[in-house]
């Protein structure tokens, strides 16, 4: 492979966070957000929701798109109580340089100084960011339908006080062609240098010349030819990298330590910011994927699937867990399936979650209902290939450190 396809691959992967969420800021801004200010997602995720791949239907959400080129800005997070909250702050990189709430800052609340890599602050709680481009994420445990209001009420409680500014852009998107996809990532790389910890990595893109003001003009036509084929095989590198998923045991993936935090782990940076955008670090909430045995490790939805938990071996949690099923895309993104019950997924919070007298539980998924007596358990598939994913969130050292194991899902 010539130095100049080299270049063109890694970069592809390198930049493919930054171009998604830029995606995601366009997007947003043109539904109405702006620069520097909560917008809160006032319902639950259901299949009309596509905006981020692999949604929860468990948290309500506020979003915030910050630009701390024109100033620190600060943040207050109400008192949550019991009740899980969390923000994450990713960098331009999708990286979680700090998240704020329940298992770090505590049930009280508070009010932080995000700060950008160039102001000089001192003081008690400043959160500096590694990049002038941040994205905020809050999450809001809601327990069931009867606990929306309440989950609203906490959510209110949100909100940044600061500069908002233009938003950056627009930039091309992750369709795009090769010369208009690297001058938008060079733009984005501009204003958000890496770290100095991604030299290797930056010199062996250096052939591009993405630090040096890109001009897809200079290229010959053979030289071309080069580049559209590491393209093209950065592309095909994080479609099938598998998201969230980790590696395999037993049936499930166990995610990477480097989830969320990615440091030098470009590829799989580049697979989450395509297959799980925005996801927490596992110390946050660990997503573990079902081993199915179709392509892509899906289920066939024709058939009947059990998940069961012995009695003593439910899911260690310090919060809550809960089971998403997704239909699959074509380009390697889930997002719920429309089905009769209204039911995207399934947790120890579910109402009419019932378990067996000898305490064990047993969760019912596939196409068909599993019967009268069951539908209280039962998650709804497609009669086509889904995907599964169990949220566990702040997880107990023992599945945190691998010591707990999953049940594998066995066909009924």
């Amino acid at each position: 492979m010539s130095d100049l396809r080299t270049a063109a691959r890694d970069a592809y992967i390198y930049t493919l966070p930054l171009i998604e969420v830029a995606t995601t800021r366009q997007r947003g801004m043109s539904l109405g957000q702006r620069m520097g200010v909560f917008t809160h997602v006032r319902n639950l995720a259901t299949p009309k929701h596509r905006a981020v791949t692999t949604p929860n239907t468990d948290t309500l959400y506020s979003t915030a798109h910050i630009d701390l080129s024109a100033g620190p800005v600060t943040i207050t997070l109400p008192a949550a109580g019991e009740r899980y909250l969390s923000l994450a702050l990713m960098d331009a990189y999708t990286n979680n340089f700090a998240v704020l709430g329940t298992r770090t800052t505590g049930p009280a609340g508070g009010t932080f100084r995000l700060v950008g890599p160039r102001d000089a602050m001192e003081g008690w709680n400043i959160v500096r960011s590694p990049t002038d481009h941040v994205w905020a994420l809050a999450r809001i445990l809601v327990e069931g339908p009867h606990d929306l209001e309440a989950a609203r009420e906490v959510q209110a409680g949100i909100s940044m006080q600061g500069p908002g500014g233009d938003p950056p852009g627009p930039y091309a998107d992750r369709a795009a062609d090769w010369a208009a996809y690297f001058a938008s990532a060079a733009a984005l790389m501009a204003l958000n240098p890496p770290p100095v910890t991604d030299l290797a990595a930056l010199r062996r893109m250096a052939p591009l010349g993405l630090t040096e003001g890109f001009d897809a003009g200079r290229f010959s036509k053979a030289e071309v030819a080069e580049i559209e084929a590491g393209f093209a095989e950065g592309r095909r590198a994080v479609r099938g990298g598998g998201g969230l998923a980790g590696n395999f045991v037993g049936g499930w993936s166990y995610p990477s330590v480097r989830l969320g935090d990615f440091d030098q782990d470009y590829e799989l940076r580049g697979t989450v910011a395509l297959g799980g955008l925005a996801a927490l670090p596992p110390a946050e909430a660990m997503y573990l994927q079902g081993e199915g045995p179709l392509p892509g490790k899906l289920f066939d939805g024709t058939q009947n699937w059990r998940l069961h938990f012995p009695a003593d071996g439910h899911l260690p949690v310090n919060s809550f867990w809960s089971l998403s099923l997704y239909e699959a895309t074509d380009d390697g993104q889930f997002f719920f399936w429309d089905n009769p019950l209204n039911r995207y997924a399934i947790g120890d919070r579910t109402p009419g979650l019932t378990t067996n007298p000898d305490g064990s539980l047993d969760i019912w998924i596939g196409h068909e209902s599993p019967g009268p007596g069951r539908e209280g358990n039962w998650l709804p598939a497609p009669a086509a290939p889904f995907a599964l994913f169990m949220r566990a969130y702040l997880p107990k050292p023992e599945l945190l450190h691998g010591y707990y194991r999953m049940p594998a899902l066995e066909v009924v």
